[in-house]
């Protein structure tokens, strides 16, 4: 059974950062893309940033571009994603997701059907 759990989401001001983490159990991260996602209220779930399982390529939207890292640690099995210079715009429910045949949401190529339970960031002006 597939278990992606969130941490690490919180309320910081603008300018702000945050790391976000994903623990993954009975999925090896490597194995699979991976990546984050967001949802606000009323919107659908946005991709944010997917790291490929061959080479660890990086993929972002544009609205976090060079402020979001995603990365990787293979010995603890776990995905993070590092929010530097945040803005009041990405308010959202995260969620962590890896790559599975035949998932329902498809980003950069990628179907996703694996989700943990979202972690809540919030940012101020």
């Amino acid at each position: 059974q597939v278990q992606l759990v969130e941490s690490g989401g919180g309320s910081v001001q603008a300018g702000g950062s945050l790391r976000l983490s994903c623990a993954a159990s009975g999925y090896i991260v490597s194995d699979g893309c991976m990546g984050w996602f967001r949802q606000t209220p009323g919107k659908g779930r946005e991709g944010v940033a997917s790291i490929l399982r061959s080479g660890g390529a990086t993929y972002y939207a544009d609205s976090v571009k060079d402020r979001f890292t995603i990365a990787r640690d293979n010995a603890k099995n776990i995905v993070y994603l590092q929010m530097n210079r945040l803005i009041p715009e990405d308010t959202a429910m995260y969620y962590c997701a890896a790559e599975q045949e035949g998932g329902l949401i498809w980003w950069r190529g990628v179907r996703f059907g694996y989700w943990g339970q979202g972690t809540q960031v919030t940012v101020s002006a």
